[in-house]
């Protein structure tokens, strides 16, 4: 990895057989414009502005019967059952 990617994992663990699941893993790369590095304020801004959107689409791919469950709309979801 790198300092200039920003992801959310969503694992499931099984006791019994001791092995973990991945259920979701998106994923947002800042890009500097060419020839320039990043800059740890700009890729903090980018993560900052990613990091909401990464959270929900990580519980909707991880629990789809959840967002299922509410009315579609993910704006409405406050996976306080999970």
């Amino acid at each position: 990895g790198s300092a200039n990617k920003v992801g959310v994992g969503v694992v499931q663990y099984d006791p019994t057989t001791r092995e973990y699941q991945i259920l979701a893993n998106p994923r947002k790369t800042f890009i500097p414009p060419t020839g320039q590095g990043f800059l740890p304020k700009e890729t903090a801004v980018h993560h900052q502005a990613h990091i909401v959107a990464l959270v929900k689409a990580a519980l909707m791919e991880a629990f789809p019967s959840i967002n299922n469950h509410h009315d579609n709309n993910a704006a409405d979801n406050d996976y306080s059952d999970l």
